[in-house]
């Protein structure tokens, strides 16, 4: 039976391929294509009004905080010079002790550099996620009012037919 089976098989397998394709066209048909949107979230992180507001709320927030820091690092430079000129004919406790003093302004100023990185990462995320939040609120407005199935946000490639992200910023920036 199995045999006659393995036999008659390639015989039947166009047949039935073909009346599987057949019934499943009409199918295909019935629900329709899907109609896909993509916005580039990129962009409404840069471009919108809302992105350029914050980032000028956290530049005048963290500008004063900069300017130490950057004063810092120049008053570190000019005194690991100054020790480097006078090194030679300083005493060994002197020395020791200057270097000293300059790997702990070193170490406090990598600590300063740091902290100020992480708080304004921490801010611009902060300001990141407010934008995202009424951003995604939008793009779930457009996308049923212009019967999308779904929106994508990231693409290897996206054609301009399906790009929404002028739209989401006009709204956006209302």
């Amino acid at each position: 039976m199995l045999n006659m089976l393995k036999a008659t098989l390639p015989q039947y397998l166009p047949k039935a391929l073909l009346l599987a394709a057949l019934c499943a066209a009409p199918l295909a048909q019935a629900q329709g294509t899907g109609r896909i949107g993509f916005v580039a979230t990129e962009r409404l992180m840069s471009e919108s009004k809302m992105a350029k507001t914050a980032d000028a709320r956290i530049q005048a927030e963290f500008s004063k905080r900069q300017k130490v820091v950057e004063e810092t690092v120049t008053k570190l430079k000019q005194m690991s010079e100054k020790f480097d000129n006078e090194a030679a004919g300083l005493g060994d406790v002197e020395r020791t002790r200057r270097a000293r003093e300059l790997l702990n302004m070193e170490k406090d100023v990598q600590r300063m550099q740091r902290e100020f990185q992480e708080d304004l990462m921490q801010r611009k995320n902060e300001e990141r996620a407010a934008i995202a939040t009424r951003a995604y609120k939008i793009i779930e407005q457009v996308a049923e009012q212009e019967r999308l199935d779904a929106v994508l946000a990231e693409a290897a490639w996206s054609s301009p037919r399906i790009d929404i992200t002028d739209k989401i910023l006009k709204l956006l920036d209302k």
